[in-house]
C-alpha cells in the first residue's frame, strides 16, 4: 500500500519550493569547489573599524593613466635638452604650445595638469594655448602625465624656442634646430602609423631626425603659407614646394598619422640638418593672408574745352 504525503499548498507553489532548494543545494555545492571560494574561507575576519567618530580618514586617490599622454620625465628632458644645447640660440626662450588636429576641437578654455599616482599639479595655460612645465620632483618619481581636458588625438603638442627681437614674420634657423631637438626629446611627436609615418622608424633619436634630410620634422606658422625664404648674409633662397605642406603628397588615408591633420597649409620643413646655413639665419614667410603689392592708382584727366572740340 502507499503512503500519500498530502501538502496544504497549491501544487505550483510546491514544485516552485522543491526546485528552489534544488538549486540552491547545486549552487553552493559549486562554488564551495571554487578556488576563490576557500580562499574566502582562509581569509581572517576584519577588524571592526576602530576610527573615532568624527575623525577623518585618509584616502589616497589614483589617477586613470592614458598611455598616450605626454610622459612629464620625457617633457623635462626635453627642458634639459634646451638647456645643453642653449647655444644654437643664445637669447631664446621655450614654451610648449597645443595645436588642434581636429576641426571640431576647441581650443577655448584648455587646462592642463601634471597627474601621478598621489600628486596632481595644476599647469596655467595661455591664450594662445602655450604654457611651462614646473619642475616636480614627486611627479618626477612617479612618473607622471601631463593630461589636458581635450582627447589626446585631437591636439598636437609642439616645443616653440623663441628668440626675441626678430622681424615680423620671421624665425631664426638655430631656434628651428633646437625645437627640433627639445620636441623629439620630449617625445612630443605622436600617432604616427607605421606604414604612414612621417617620422621614419629607422631615425630614433633626436640627432638622428633634427640631422638627417629624411627627419620630416615638421614646423608651422601662424597663418597659411604661400613661401618660405631663407636668408644668410647675401644669400637668399625660396624653399622648393616640397617643402611646404607636408611634402604636398598626402592621401585622405595618410593624414590622419600626420600632426599637420588640420594644420596642413601652414606646415614646411626647415633645411635644419644642412650647416651651410648658419644658426642665424633668418626664415621669412609669405602668407595667403598677405596683402600683394597695390597696384599704382589709374591717372585721371579732365579733357580740356579744345580736346573735347
Amino acid at each position: 500500500m502507499r503512503r500519500v504525503i498530502r501538502s496544504s499548498m497549491p501544487g505550483a507553489a510546491l514544485l516552485s519550493t522543491l526546485l528552489n532548494g534544488v538549486l540552491n543545494g547545486l549552487l553552493s555545492a559549486l562554488l564551495a569547489g571554487l578556488p576563490g571560494a576557500a580562499l574566502a574561507q582562509q581569509q581572517p575576519q576584519q577588524a571592526p573599524d576602530s576610527t573615532p567618530p568624527g575623525a577623518v580618514q585618509s584616502v589616497t586617490v589614483t589617477s586613470t593613466r592614458d598611455p598616450v599622454d605626454k610622459s612629464y620625465r620625457k617633457m623635462i628632458r626635453g627642458m634639459e635638452r634646451f638647456e645643453r644645447e642653449h647655444g644654437l640660440a643664445p637669447q631664446a626662450t621655450l614654451h610648449f604650445r597645443l595645436l588642434p588636429r581636429a576641426r571640431s576641437v576647441n581650443m577655448h578654455g584648455i587646462t592642463l595638469k601634471v597627474v601621478g599616482d598621489h600628486i596632481t599639479v595644476p599647469v596655467p595655460v595661455a591664450g594662445d594655448n602655450s604654457f611651462t612645465l614646473p619642475r616636480n620632483e614627486q611627479a618626477l618619481r612617479e612618473d607622471a602625465a601631463v593630461i589636458a581636458n581635450r582627447k589626446t588625438t585631437s591636439m598636437t603638442w609642439r616645443a616653440v624656442v623663441t628668440t626675441p627681437g626678430l622681424p615680423p614674420g620671421t624665425r631664426r634657423l638655430g631656434d628651428l634646430r633646437l625645437e627640433c631637438l627639445v620636441g623629439m626629446e620630449a617625445g612630443l611627436v605622436s600617432n604616427s602609423s607605421p606604414l604612414f609615418g612621417w617620422i621614419s622608424n629607422a631615425l630614433t633619436t633626436p640627432e638622428q631626425v633634427c640631422n638627417n634630410p629624411d627627419g620630416n620634422f615638421l614646423f608651422f606658422t601662424e597663418q597659411p603659407l604661400f613661401s618660405v625664404t631663407l636668408h644668410a648674409g647675401d644669400r637668399t633662397e625660396v624653399l622648393p614646394f616640397h617643402m611646404l605642406y607636408a611634402g604636398g603628397d598626402q592621401t585622405p588615408d595618410m593624414l590622419p598619422y600626420c600632426d599637420c591633420q588640420v594644420l596642413l597649409d601652414r606646415t614646411y620643413y626647415a633645411p635644419i640638418w644642412d650647416r651651410s646655413w648658419p644658426d642665424d639665419t633668418l626664415v621669412s614667410f609669405e602668407t595667403m593672408q598677405d596683402d600683394p603689392p597695390a597696384a599704382p592708382a589709374p591717372t585721371m584727366t579732365t579733357p580740356t574745352p579744345e580736346a573735347a572740340e
